[in-house]
């Protein structure tokens, strides 16, 4: 797609994240997210992302390959959300290996509420504190947790979930969000933005913390 510089001419560590159109009648309601790397000396890029049929194909929802960065998911464009180079990203990269593989819900995957794709990425975003960004409100699964009370994807606050069906996010970062049955609704004072659900961020661009 040309948002990615090629792995070949690129000398340096970097970290991407996007999102795309979920598949099929789910993109009417959500977004798929995937996060990619690549080190100063690899000549590929790395993704990982959480996919249904890969649970049924190998027992672990989790995929890791080697593959393009920004690629269409299906028909849907992808949408760059979070890139980071340099120190930042390879402090990033260090981290990724023992936290994709302590990821908890590797053995299950539902589409609502989560656990997904969302919940995947989101689960990175709140233990790597490099990583700051927050996903769209059209990130169904996102905030899906066994535990009731979680830090905010910033750090800067806190969610109350119960597993994804209705929650209460409030942080310095985030702003004011409010999940009913999977559906998010709120508005950032950071960046200036309602935060809707199907449509996601409607104002100003997420801007990290």
């Amino acid at each position: 797609m040309g948002i990615a510089p090629l792995a070949s001419e690129l000398d340096d560590h970097i970290v991407q994240i996007y999102h795309a159109r979920a598949f099929s009648w789910r993109g009417y309601f959500g977004v798929h997210p995937w996060i990619a790397w690549k080190k100063a000396s690899d000549d590929q890029y790395t993704v990982a992302q959480v996919i249904s049929w890969n649970l049924r194909r190998n027992g672990s929802a989790v995929d890791v390959s080697k593959d393009l960065p920004d690629r269409k998911w299906y028909d849907s464009s992808p949408h760059i959300i979070f890139e980071a180079r340099g120190e930042k990203a390879k402090k990033i990269i260090d981290q990724l290996p023992s936290l994709i593989e302590s990821y908890p819900y590797k053995s299950v995957y539902k589409v609502w509420p989560g656990p997904n794709s969302n919940t995947f990425i989101g689960y990175l975003i709140r233990n790597i504190d490099e990583l700051d960004i927050e996903l769209p409100a059209n990130a169904i699964g996102k905030d899906y947790s066994d535990d009731f009370l979680l830090s905010t994807a910033s750090g800067t606050g806190l969610t109350f979930s119960t597993y994804g069906l209705f929650g209460l996010t409030l942080g310095l970062g985030e702003g004011l969000e409010v999940n009913l049955l999977g559906l998010h609704f709120g508005i950032d004072f950071w960046t200036p933005a309602l935060k809707l659900p199907l449509v996601g961020r409607v104002g100003f661009p997420d801007q990290g913390f």
